[in-house]
């Protein structure tokens, strides 16, 4: 299967879809954070209007996007306007012409502006003791099933919150890189579950 992992430079979930044999890259403005041959540096959406993919999984850029940052949108000008781009962008990521397609994202404007989500992850249905809820939009692929959920700690709080629910990883200029990174029991998963796709 040809897949194309959209708005990816960390090669997590590329690599989960390749270690199962399929033909999969990755694609980011970014060069490949592990040097992979198997990454394509450059316009994720114009690689994917290429039309010879199978799948998509495709993780647009939530900045402007994210319910936790569009209170900014009233407050600095110019961001209402990243935003509508960001969305725009989404949009004709979702329109690709590519059979499967999954868009993930944290939870934002896309459910309210485009579609609501076709189901929400967290990282311990899939084995990770994080919080942090995100969004699947799906094109002809099924919900992803948990594969390891863990017990809720008894703090109540999972390894990544701070007593008030808040992600502990603190302001820095690699926050972004670190938050949208993909973890890897959720990788595995897509790549399990959505690589014995066929037509």
């Amino acid at each position: 299967m040809r897949v194309l992992i959209a708005c990816e430079s960390s090669g997590v979930v590329r690599e989960a879809f390749r270690s199962r044999g399929h033909d999969a890259w990755s694609c980011d403005l970014l060069p490949a954070e592990d040097g992979s041959r198997f990454h394509i540096r450059g316009d994720a959406l114009a690689v994917a209007q290429e039309g010879h993919w199978d799948l998509m999984v495709a993780h647009p850029p939530c900045t402007y996007l994210a319910a936790s940052g569009l209170h900014w949108n009233h407050r600095r000008e110019g961001r209402q306007a990243q935003t509508e781009a960001a969305l725009e962008f989404v949009q004709k990521l979702m329109d690709a012409p590519i059979p499967r397609i999954a868009i993930e994202n944290p939870v934002g404007c896309i459910s309210t502006r485009i579609r609501k989500a076709s189901q929400y992850i967290q990282p311990w249905q899939f084995g990770h003791p994080h919080s942090k809820k995100t969004g699947l939009w799906l094109k002809n692929l099924e919900p992803l099933e948990p594969t390891n959920v863990l017990a809720t700690p008894e703090s109540g709080r999972w390894e990544n919150q701070t007593p008030s629910g808040q992600n502990k990883l603190g302001p820095g200029p690699e926050r972004w890189k670190e938050r949208s990174r993909t973890y890897e029991g959720i990788a595995e998963a897509m790549a399990d579950q959505w690589g014995g796709c066929t037509d």
